[in-house]
Formats: structure tokens, sequence, C-alpha cells
């Protein structure tokens, strides 16, 4: 079975197309998580990695998927890049999928290097060993074009893993490069739609979806329902919901009609609603249940929708 297949099938024993995003920002985290380390690189590493265990423990069973900003991590220099590899290792044993947020790209030698390194195997002198990431899927950045994504696509084939492409980013700025047409008429983003869709028909799974995804904001739900339409395998990640101003409703579209096709992220909507009940000065056990509560309002807000919607689809 595909990775894609492992997470469709999370998906609607979850009943829950969430994945939780975790970006550990430092004045947002409760105090408690500090209290055990000292105020330098690595103890500041070493609490986030608390953090996130909490949180994917909190999580366990509700949704099928994590998403680490390596941002956040990269941040803290090495210490800070050892806590992401340990957290996506964590979140690998307790049966999460994990998605990287780092937007890599490039070309050539330079785009094989991300890939195999984030995705795939390294070579080490005499052999192989797989990375030290080793996530499930990564974000990618099309804007150096097809030369640049072709590495990624063969490490997915090659390595069973999965991409999402920046086709219609949540920010508001986007439309500068991503409404820009080429002088065949169609958008940057219709025109990275058709690309996505040719690989992706090529590595489909058993349920039909491809881990050859796009990234599809949710605050563009007129331009997500056309964007389905094109890509219709693959999988949509979804920022924007929650703190960026996207609904249940939003989401909608990104789904086809069985409920499947996309996972929706939040990560502030569920990190940090604690701190309008508790403060900075909650206790790690509180910390724990407001995550699981807002990750649980999420669920049923999203899956009410697509119900609402979709009354035929699979979960």
């Amino acid at each position: 079975m595909m990775l894609v297949d492992i997470l469709m099938e999370q998906i609607a024993a979850c009943k829950a197309p969430v994945v939780v995003g975790l970006d550990p920002v430092i004045d947002s985290i409760p105090d408690a998580y500090f209290a055990d380390y000292d105020d330098a690189l690595e103890g500041v590493a070493a609490a986030i990695y608390d953090f996130n265990r909490d949180v994917i423990d909190a999580i366990e069973g509700l949704v099928p998927a994590v998403k680490p900003q390596i941002a956040f991590y990269e941040m803290f220099g090495s210490a800070g890049v050892a806590s992401f590899e340990k957290t996506a290792r964590y979140a690998k044993a307790k049966g999460f999928v994990v998605v990287e947020d780092g937007k890599r790209n490039d070309i050539g030698n330079t785009a094989r290097a991300y890939a195999q390194g984030h995705l795939g195997k390294v070579r080490l002198n005499r052999k192989e060993v797989d990375s030290p990431y080793n996530v499930d899927f990564l974000t990618v950045s099309p804007f150096l074009g097809e030369e640049s994504l072709e590495p990624f696509i063969q490490v997915c084939r090659e390595h069973d893993k999965g991409i999402f492409i920046l086709v219609r980013t949540s920010n508001p700025g986007n439309r500068m490069v991503q409404d820009a047409k080429s002088s065949e008429g169609k958008t940057v983003s219709e025109a990275l739609a058709s690309y996505i869709d040719t690989q992706a028909r090529l590595y489909t799974g058993v349920s039909g979806y491809s881990s050859i995804g796009a990234v599809v904001g949710a605050t563009y739900p007129r331009e997500a329902a056309a964007l389905r339409q094109a890509m219709q395998t693959s999988v949509f990640l979804v920022p924007g919901y929650g703190a960026q101003g996207g609904g249940a409703q939003d989401v909608v579209p990104c789904f086809n009609g069985d409920g499947l096709g996309a996972i929706v992220n939040s990560s502030r909507g569920i990190l940090y609603s604690y701190l309008s009940t508790h403060g900075k000065g909650c206790s790690k056990a509180q910390y724990r249940q407001s995550v699981t509560q807002a990750t649980q309002a999420m669920q049923r807000e999203i899956y009410a929708a697509l119900r609402a919607h979709y009354p035929k689809m699979v979960y």
C-alpha cells in the first residue's frame, strides 16, 4: 500500500482530513515547558521537543498527520534541527504522517540533494542510509520551473514519498506571481495545476489519489474549486484555516465528492488556543487538554461542512 493510500485510510478512520502544524513560537509556548532548561539554544531546542511531544500525544488518534514548519527549528541552529528530527521520528512512531513544511527548491544537483536529504536516502562513503529527516511529505516551491520539480518527483516514486507543490497559497500577496498570465493566457497557478495533474496521474495508489500534491489555500475558495477540477487525483494541503481567516465552508471546494483529496492545516488555532483561557502560566496538563479540545472542535466543524456538501462521502 502506498503512502497516499495510508493517508486516505487514516483520514477516513479519524473522520478528520486535518493536519496539525507544529510551529513552536517561543513567546506563545506555556512557561512550564521551559522550567527545566537553561536559556540557551540547546535548552530552548529541548523544550521545543517536550512541547511537540505533548502536542503529538494530545492529538493521537484524532488526526492523521502533523506538519512541522522547519523555519521554527532552523532558527536555533543545529540544536533546533536536531529537535526537528526527533519530533519527526516521534510522530512517525506514533503513526502520524509527517509533512515537512520546508518549501525547498533549486535545480540540478542541488534539487536532488534537497529531495534525497529530506525524503529519500543519502549516500555515505560506502553505503546509502535513510535521510536524517526522513519525512513523508515535503512542501516544494515550483518557481524555478519543471526541471526543479523533476528530482523531487523522482525521489517520491523511488521511495514512496510525497510532495505538495505551491500552487495557490493563502497569503494576500500571492496574486503578483500566481495570477500572472503566460503567452497562452494561463495563469501561473493554472499552468502549475496542469503540470501537476499530468505527473499525479502517472503515480496514483489504489485509493485513486496521488502523493504528487498541491498547496491550495482556504482563503481562495473560488480558485480552489477550479483547481480541484484541474487536479482531481492530487491531494491538496490547505493552509489558511482559522487564524488566517479561512473557515470550514471555505475548505469544502478543496475536496472531491468522496470527502477526500485534501488535508486542512491548523497551527496557531490549535497550538495557542489555550492563551484565551489559561494564559502562559497554565500547567502542561491544562495545555494538553486545550490542544485536544481545539483539535476536536476543528474536526467536528470540517466534518460537518463536508457531510452537508458531500452526502455520499466515503467516511
